[in-house]
Parts: C-alpha cells; structure tokens; sequence
C-alpha cells in the first residue's frame, strides 16, 4: 500500500480558469519544486491595480523544502511574478539564456541583485532539484528559447509542454525537437500538463513566418512614418520588423520603457539581429525625413500609461501622431481589453492615422497551439493521466474533450482549479480532499497585498457614485455641536446645483447627533456609524444612489 508521503503532488498555484498567473508546484515528501511564476493584468474591476500576482501563502510557509524553480520562457505571464517571490524567498532558478536576461532584467527594477540565482541552461540539459530531475527541451513559441520540461519524479514522468505551437519555418530557424518529445512518449509519461490557450481554435497555428510577408506589404506601401505596436517580449516579431524597415532602407527608433529593456538584453544576449546604424533615438526623428522612420512601441493591449495609449490622447513627448500616418497593432486581444484597445483605435483613426490591426491583415499570429498541434503533442506524448493548464475554464474543458476524443478515459482527465491538489502514484490520479491557500495577490504601485476586497469595494463605489464628508465638532463636556456640520462631496452632486439636499443633509447628521447626545451614546465609532446609516437613508431615499460616506468628529 502506498503512503501518502509516497504520493506526488500537483498543485497549480495559478493559470487556471484565466490567462497569466502562471505557477504549477511538484511535490514529494519534502522536495518541492515550482514551474514558472508569472503575473496576469487586472480586470475592469480592479480600480488602480497595476498587476496580479499569485498568492504565495503556500510557499512562503514551506520555504525551506523548495528546491528551486525552473522556467519555460520570457513572457510576463510566466516570469512577472519572480522579483515578489525572491524579495521573500532565496531560491535557484533555472532558465534558457534569453528567459533569464529577461528575468535579470526584472530583478534590476526591482533592486535585487541576485546573480548566483540565475541559472543558465540550454535545450538538451537536465537539472537535478531534490526528487525531481528536469530536462529542457527545444519547443516554438512567440518568443526566442522556449522550452517544455520533462520531469523525472519517484511515481514517474511528468511533461509540461509549456506554451508552445508547432512552427515548421520559425524565425529562428530552430524547430521544435519531436524526435525528443516522442522518445518522451515512448518510455511512458504518468502525467500531461499541457497549454490550453487556442483548444477552441481549429486547424494549425500559422507560421510566424507569414507576419514577417504582410509587414513587407504595409511597409512598401506607406507614404510617412509607421509606428507599430506589439509585445515587448515577442522578440521574433521585433525582428521581423526590424528586417521589414532595413529592406525598406528606413530606421528605427524604439519608444517604451519595457520594449526599450527588452531589445537591449535581446541584442546584448544575440537574439537580436541589427544592422548596423539602424536604431536611432526616439528624440532625433523629427529631424529626419518621415518615409524613412520607423516607430517601434508598447501599448498593443490600451494600457492608459503605454506608449501607444500616450500617443493617441497627444500626451507622449516625443511624438505627435500626423495625418498620414501608419499605425500598426501586431498582437492579438487579451480576454477584457477589447474596449480599452477600440478606445485607442478610436482615437488614431481621428487624427487622420491609417490603423492596420489583425482585421485588415495578417500582422499578427498566435504562439499557442490550435486544435490540430494539441492533438499532435498527446499522440507523441501519449500521457496515462492528463492536467490542462493554461486558460479560462473554456479553454480548460475544450482541451478535456480533446483529450477524451483522441481515446482517453475521462476519469483520467483532471481540470483543476487554483489551489486544489492532484496526488499520483505510479498507477492512480485523484484530487485530494483538501486545497491549499491560493488566489490573487494585488499590486498596486509598491504595496503588495495591501488591497483586498474591501479596498476594491470602496473603490468601485466611489467610481459609481462619488464621497460624502461630514465634519462636526463636539464639546468635549456637553457633547453638544460647537461647528458645523459641514458637508464636503466629491462626485455625487455638484454642491451649489443640489444646495436643498445639502441643506437637508446636514439637518438629518444635526438630529442624528443630537438624538445620539440626547440618549447618552458618546463613543466615537457608534456616533460615526448613527450618522452614516441615517444620512446613507436619507441619501438613498433622495436620489437613489450609495456614496461613500465619510464622518469625522472633532472634541474641543
């Protein structure tokens, strides 16, 4: 009989029923690894939120078992969430060469220099953590040095494909390593933990070799600047644009804090390509002629402080967009930004920019997997138990029936939720009884996990219906009003517009007090609350809406 120190563990930290978060933890007995640490953006929502991050509860309470991390690739939703983890934990992370320059990268921002933490691998390597061994193997994605792991643990072989898609001509010229995926497959995997992103997509993901081809087109018939925009990360795309402007004999010059950080380690670490005298400053282009620039920026998503965005709303310092000029989104939407993206469009089409976005051409493709590539990894992989990870529930059930129509049984197919954990032996897979502690951490400028929902409530209700203060004095001996009540609002109503309900405002905080004095309440906080529930009536009552309402009492 097996023990139950004995059982592997799974448990997915994040990346589950949603896109980003990414963190799956292995465990057995007292090893525990982690896979990738990434971050998501915020939801509409979470007003001020600048990212999310997972809930590191888990690990920080088992710090000492974990035996380090190992990383699949570079982008956000698998890196973003590190410097967090390291400011608590001192762990060694293992990762492709230009995975952990953007990681490195990070750390700097962040002001921690932890060099020997960082851990150089190539395809091919394999990395002993504990109980666990990992092997790096060769996979294509939107991004240079994408890896997917095989894990060598006591119960059996675990495969995480990480993203990937199937590229037969990748820019880079380095295909994904099938011979080593179905060797894989053929010594016998327990279980499958596989990208889920594009299971409801069709057919076969498009080579990003085709991008490069339409960026020609629109580079050969633009008239005045082009200014395009795409992930920081996707340095494939980069250098597709980069070879479109050189054969165009323009320059280029690169706007964007995070696309500036990205190209300097890509080009430092040689997984970028410059000819010689291509870039130029972002601030030096006005001087040059127009048809012989090219823009390269961030803001693909509508984020309000990108580049991008800056532009559009004719606030970015160094570029004013003109009439004729070609503007070009190369990235595809992600789930909830689809109104902040038709905002910014909106506003370049207005000022006399023709826009080029994924609608009216081929400027963009996928780096995750369709149908056809998913069904391709299990019949190479061939798993006995199998996890989607990797999307919102959708995409998770999608990637089930997948599995279920290529033969497997459907009580060998687990979709998780965030914190649930999956046990394995050699020859079994359930869900344990109980999760652990997991869920989303907010980030908002340099606190972390200061804002919960309270906070958000708050803050949803002061964008729904604005603030009421009230500010009275009291005799410290009597209790009676010595000042006001004076009433202050910001975004309810426009005070000398709605002067009789002001008015009849503070005639209610005036009897409420004086009803409280009367009865002998003299606590500040049940003072507080009496005026708070009787004026939030009497508000309700008047114009149907809920501010946030205010008290402050003084004692003189």
């Amino acid at each position: 009989m097996t023990k139950e120190t004995d059982v592997l563990k799974v448990i997915p930290l994040g990346g589950l029923n949603e896109i980003g978060k990414n963190i799956t933890v292995l465990e057995y007995k007292n090893d525990i690894m982690i896979i990738d640490c990434g971050l998501s953006f915020p939801d509409d929502e979470m007003f001020g939120i600048d990212i999310v991050i997972p809930d590191f509860t888990y690990l920080l309470k088992n710090r000492s078992r974990i035996k380090g991390m190992v990383l699949t690739h570079g982008h956000e939703d698998h890196i973003g969430g590190i410097p967090y983890l390291l400011k608590e934990i001192d762990i060694p992370i293992y990762g492709t060469k230009l995975t952990l320059g953007l990681v490195g990268n990070k750390l700097k921002e962040h002001s921690l220099n932890s060099p020997a933490t960082l851990n150089v691998v190539k395809p091919g390597d394999t990395v002993k953590l504990g109980a666990f061994s990992a092997e790096f193997i060769r996979t294509n994605h939107s991004i240079a040095d994408a890896v997917a792991l095989a894990i060598s643990t006591p119960v059996g072989m675990v495969f995480h494909t990480g993203d990937y898609k199937v590229d037969f001509t990748p820019i880079d010229g380095e295909i994904i390593d099938f011979h080593k995926h179905a060797e894989i497959g053929k010594k016998g995997v327990l279980l499958l933990l596989a990208d889920s992103t594009n299971s409801e997509r069709k057919g076969y993901t498009i080579s990003e070799k085709t991008v490069g081809i339409a960026l020609d087109n629109v580079f050969a018939n633009a008239q005045n600047r082009i200014i395009i925009a795409t992930f920081a990360s996707n340095v494939h795309r980069v250098q597709r644009i980069i070879d479109a402007a050189d054969k165009c004999d323009r320059k280029v010059a690169i706007s964007g804090r995070s696309m500036v950080n990205v190209v300097n380690v890509a080009t430092e670490l040689g997984y970028l390509k410059m000819p010689p005298n291509i870039l130029v400053d972002l601030n030096k282009i006005k001087s040059m002629d127009e048809n012989k620039i090219v823009v390269i920026t961030t803001g693909t998503q509508g984020e309000p402080m990108s580049a991008l965005s800056r532009m559009a709303v004719s606030e970015h310092r160094s570029i004013q967009i003109k009439k004729g000029d070609t503007i070009i989104l190369s990235s595809s939407i992600i789930p909830g930004n689809e109104k902040t993206i038709s905002n910014v469009v909106n506003k370049l089409f207005e000022k006399g920019a023709d826009v080029i976005y994924s609608d009216l051409a081929d400027i963009h493709v996928s780096g995750h997997a369709c149908e056809e590539e998913i069904k391709l990894m299990h019949s190479l992989i061939r798993p006995k138990f199998f996890m989607p990870v990797h999307g919102e529930y959708r995409h998770l059930r999608q990637h089930g029936l997948i599995a279920e129509n290529l033969g497997m049984q459907k009580e060998d197919i687990f979709i998780l939720e965030t914190g649930q954990v999956l046990e394995l032996t050699p020859n079994s897979a359930k869900l344990a009884p109980k999760s652990v502690p997991a869920g989303k951490t907010l980030v908002d400028g340099l606190g972390v996990g200061d804002v919960g929902n309270i906070v958000l409530r708050d803050r949803r209700l002061l964008s729904e219906s604005g603030l009421m203060i009230i500010v009275v004095a009291l005799d410290r001996a009597s209790g009676q009003i010595c000042s006001g009540p004076d009433l202050i609002s910001r975004g309810f109503v426009y005070v000398r517009e709605s002067e009789d309900l002001m008015e009849s405002a503070k005639q209610v905080v005036k009897d409420t007090l004086e009803k409280c004095q009367s009865e002998g309440v003299r606590e500040w906080s049940a003072l507080k609350n009496s005026v708070k529930d009787e004026l939030r009536e009497f508000i309700y009552t008047k114009t149907k809406r809920n501010p946030v309402i205010l008290p402050i009492i003084m004692e003189v």
